[in-house]
């Protein structure tokens, strides 16, 4: 019988892992291919479906793993103008925006799940940008408020806040927000599958 469980540990372990690792690399490949597509100053992130389906099947660790490596793929490729002004500042809020849009989502997942699973979904698919949109705000504020401000006069802004949602934020966390959304049904199945997957 112990020889059973462990079997089965093993197993569940192995599943585990492949699962994260593909999700891993669909991850990098979708914020990779992202790079050319902007809505205002940054690229989109694709990634927030994937990183909310590793999150509701293997839980929020899995969640803020997914967007840990969504953060660093940010940070080599498309955080450019903030490194120049604050590497430190540029590190801490790119890594933590991911992570955070990750743990959260699982978090919410796993509080909702057991009542309504695709209420789950939605709920998960809506704090993942909000987590990733806000931090990244605050990021902004915190280590890079006075160079914003310069950014804003030499575009014309009075308001440096104002500036910050429009440029910086602008449709892109309106597209990451729709594409979840759009995208909970089909999310919702792989849940499914995969929890089945996982407990066969």
């Amino acid at each position: 019988m112990e020889k059973t469980n462990r079997n089965e540990n093993r197993t569940f372990d192995t599943k585990t892992i492949v699962g994260l690792g593909l999700l891993t690399a669909i991850v990098i490949v979708l914020q990779a291919m992202a790079l050319g597509i902007k809505f205002g100053t940054f690229s989109i992130s694709l990634v927030l479906a994937p990183i909310v389906v590793g999150a509701a099947l293997y839980g929020w660790k899995a969640g803020a793993w997914l967007g840990f490596v969504f953060g660093v793929v940010v940070l080599f490729t498309d955080a450019a103008a903030f490194l120049a002004v604050n590497v430190p500042g540029t590190i801490v809020t790119c890594i933590l925006k991911g992570a955070m849009a990750g743990l959260m989502a699982g978090v919410v997942y796993k509080l909702l799940a057991k009542k309504n699973g695709i209420v789950a979904v939605i709920a998960a698919g809506i704090v993942s940008p909000v987590m990733n949109t806000g931090i990244f705000l605050l990021g902004c504020r915190l280590f890079f408020f006075d160079t914003i401000k310069e950014w804003a006069a030499g575009a014309g802004f009075e308001n440096a806040g104002t500036y910050m949602i429009t440029a910086f934020v602008g449709l892109n966390f309106v597209i990451e927000l729709v594409i979840n959304l759009a995208l909970s049904s089909a999310i919702f199945a792989i849940i499914k599958y995969g929890i089945k997957e996982i407990k066969s």
